[in-house]
């Protein structure tokens, strides 16, 4: 579908804020989480758009249901939607097969598809699907302020400081605590295939914490 281009995931760390997005205008953009938050101060709209989590999808499902641009979900998602939502743009609906077994990376994402711990690991193995041969990183931190066991369940008591806007997840919005530690497994092995196919990952995010990833500064890209 994309044999050979470049595509750019944007992640929703606090560095996008010192992220020139509307040089992306024109790219081709993976989207994931809240992210369509930032649509209007980008002026435009990402290519494709990412989310598996149950807690986001559950409690946002109309916001993402009314999205432009073809969406890839976890198929656990499909309850969240009420056939009045899903029928606001269901030609846009893609339900993946995610899972929590892995760790494992897969080319094909018609079958199951492990999760990593993070939905940027999905879309790393959406875009090797689709045939990109260079994927960019940005806004992927790998930083959280709030502390805590992984994958708990936590309520927003006010602003976040965890993500690139304070209403993010803004209070009263339930969300789990990240596991980075399996996520950084989800990226090694994404690195490690991508590598082997003759293809990369590049990290453009504005300092955080990542350092699988070969880093590149985001302005030297246009």
């Amino acid at each position: 579908m994309h044999k050979g281009k470049r595509a750019f995931i944007i992640g929703n760390g606090p560095s996008l804020r010192q992220t020139d997005l509307t040089k992306l205008k024109n790219e081709i953009t993976f989207g994931m989480n809240r992210i369509y938050i930032a649509f209007p101060e980008m002026g435009f709209e990402t290519t494709y758009f990412v989310s598996i989590n149950n807690l986001v999808i559950e409690q946002f499902a109309n916001d993402i249901a009314s999205l432009n641009m073809p969406k890839f979900l976890s198929w656990r998602s499909h309850k969240f939607f009420t056939p009045e939502t899903f029928n606001l743009k269901p030609e846009t609906m893609n339900f993946l097969y995610t899972s929590y077994t892995g760790p494992k990376i897969s080319n094909n994402v018609s079958g199951r598809v492990w999760e990593g711990a993070t939905v940027t690991t999905v879309a790393l193995q959406l875009a090797y699907h689709m045939g990109f041969a260079q994927v960019i990183l940005i806004g992927v931190d790998h930083n959280f302020t709030s502390k805590g066991e992984a994958n708990k369940t936590v309520t927003s008591q006010g602003d976040d400081p965890n993500h690139f806007m304070p209403n993010y997840f803004g209070k009263g919005t339930k969300w789990q605590l990240p596991d980075l530690d399996t996520s950084e497994v989800g990226y090694i092995m994404a690195r490690e295939f991508f590598q082997k196919n003759n293809r990369e990952i590049l990290d453009a995010t504005v300092g955080g914490k990542l350092t699988v990833f070969p880093k590149v500064d985001y302005n030297s890209l246009f």
